[in-house]
């Protein structure tokens, strides 16, 4: 039973709820970067290369069955049929992928930054007088001049 309650504590913690959501959203946000890529940023480097297809360009590394009745130049195919291949460019929409990513999450941190309000200082220090027992001190010496 200890355990359990141990196990109640640590999920109630606010930062294990915050990551398990942050977690959740960064997997959805991933979806769309990945979209943005896919279907909107590559179509557009492959009208500039001229009607290249990054997601199709690979390099056959090892022996295509003699089964195989598909395309030589399908990707998705000769990677379903289980040849070894060098898929660089599928790694390069990858790597457009994570810079996208990477980018898009810098500019919301700054935005965010930005529009958050700052805290507020901490009121300056009190200038330094005496400590306790220097008054504590001064209250003895009156009271000794005194009687």
């Amino acid at each position: 039973m200890a355990l359990i309650s141990e196990f109640k504590t640590f999920i109630a913690r606010g930062n294990v709820l915050d990551l398990a959501v942050g977690v959740i959203i960064g997997a959805a946000f991933g979806k769309i970067v990945t979209s943005l890529t896919e279907d909107m940023i590559m179509p557009v480097v492959g009208l500039l290369t001229g009607g290249i297809n990054f997601s199709n360009k690979f390099v056959v590394l090892g022996n295509i069955p003699a089964t195989y009745k598909g395309s030589l130049g399908d990707y998705a195919a000769l990677k379903a049929a289980g040849v070894a291949m060098f898929g660089y460019g599928a790694f390069v929409t990858q790597v457009i992928n994570f810079v996208l990513m990477a980018f898009v999450i810098f500019l919301m941190v700054h935005f965010v930054s930005k529009a958050m309000p700052k805290p507020a200082e901490a009121p300056p220090a009190p200038p330094p007088g005496p400590s306790e027992v220097d008054l504590l001190t001064e209250i003895r010496d009156a009271l000794k001049s005194r009687g």
